[in-house]
């Protein structure tokens, strides 16, 4: 009885998401703007056939860059507001180094995402959006057609989102496991677009532990695609330990950076991380301290600053 009880409730939300992302895909469409839902509702359709057989908390669209402040105001017009407000030299520097703004909506706050790169530009896995949209395939979200990424990238896409967050749900591998078992998948096209983001650890890692929690078959298909890597067994009996213990990752801590650094195969990739994060400053380090317009550059000392203190204790 209270399984069905869940089933029904999340069958409303579902047809309740459904309603607003054919409502906000068809508004930016009339006005010539592109945009992919990937997870939540999307992810349901193509994994499982079946809006109401996963649970949708909110709607994350893919956009391009260049769309973001056009495609924020027309939301808008939807009755979304941002969650974030920023002076135009914050905006246009968190376009570069962010990678999503959150909007709240009438049926309830933070109910759409815009995500216009995969991940903050500091992970240096540096996804081509163009190429995203370029790739993308055609599904039907309550009979509406739309565009959602490959299942290709798609698998991609999902576990460097995992990784982000130490594999923290138990869904995101089922998602994973589930897209792995798919007949169709172009293996040779993963393996060479993971080694040239660097980041086929992550590929290793992530169904390493499908297998191992879920039982999800690696084929030799797989093995013969993905590039040998003797830390990721490791690693992943690491992150299997975590998922089934009561510890969680402080993601400002430094080890949660430590641990992103080693999720990484090369060693340019683990410096450009470091680089990057040292040197990119973002809304916390606004919000810190207030300098004026011709000054903006010194916020990265201001991250400088704020990360050694938090590395070494105030």
């Amino acid at each position: 009885m209270k399984l069905r009880q869940a089933f029904q409730t999340n069958l409303h939300k579902s047809l309740l998401l459904s309603r607003e992302l054919i409502r906000i895909v068809d508004h930016l469409s009339a006005r010539g703007l592109d945009a992919m839902p990937y997870k939540g509702l999307a992810l349901a359709e193509v994994l499982y056939g079946d809006i109401a057989l996963r649970q949708s908390g909110d709607i994350d669209l893919l956009v391009r860059p260049r769309d973001v402040p056009r495609i924020r105001d027309t939301v808008r017009e939807l009755g979304y507001t941002s969650n974030t407000t920023l002076t135009a030299p914050q905006e246009c520097a968190y376009l570069k180094s962010g990678y999503e703004y959150a909007f709240d909506g009438v049926a309830g706050p933070n109910l759409l995402e815009l995500q216009w790169a995969i991940l903050p530009r500091f992970y240096a896995v540096d996804f081509s959006m163009e190429e995203l949209f370029q790739r993308a395939t055609t599904l039907s979200v309550a009979g509406h057609p739309m565009c959602t990424p490959s299942r290709e990238d798609l698998l991609l896409v999902l576990c460097v989102h995992a990784a982000k967050h130490v594999w923290g749900r138990l869904v995101w591998l089922c998602d994973i496991a589930q897209l792995m078992n798919a007949p169709d998948l172009n293996w040779k096209w993963i393996g060479a677009q993971a080694r040239d983001l660097g980041i086929v650890r992550i590929l290793r890692i992530t169904m390493l532990v499908a297998k191992c929690l879920l039982r999800a078959p690696i084929s030799a298909e797989v093995e013969q695609s993905l590039s040998a890597d003797a830390e990721a067994a490791s690693l992943a009996e690491e992150v299997q330990r975590y998922i089934i213990s009561d510890h969680s990752y402080n993601t400002d801590s430094t080890a949660y950076f430590r641990l992103m650094m080693r999720l990484r195969e090369r060693r340019t990739d683990r410096w450009r991380f470091a680089h990057r994060l040292a040197l990119t400053p973002g809304p916390s380090e606004w919000s810190a301290v207030r300098l004026p317009r011709q000054l903006f550059p010194l916020y990265r000392f201001v991250r400088l600053s704020r990360l050694a203190s938090r590395m070494f204790g105030k």
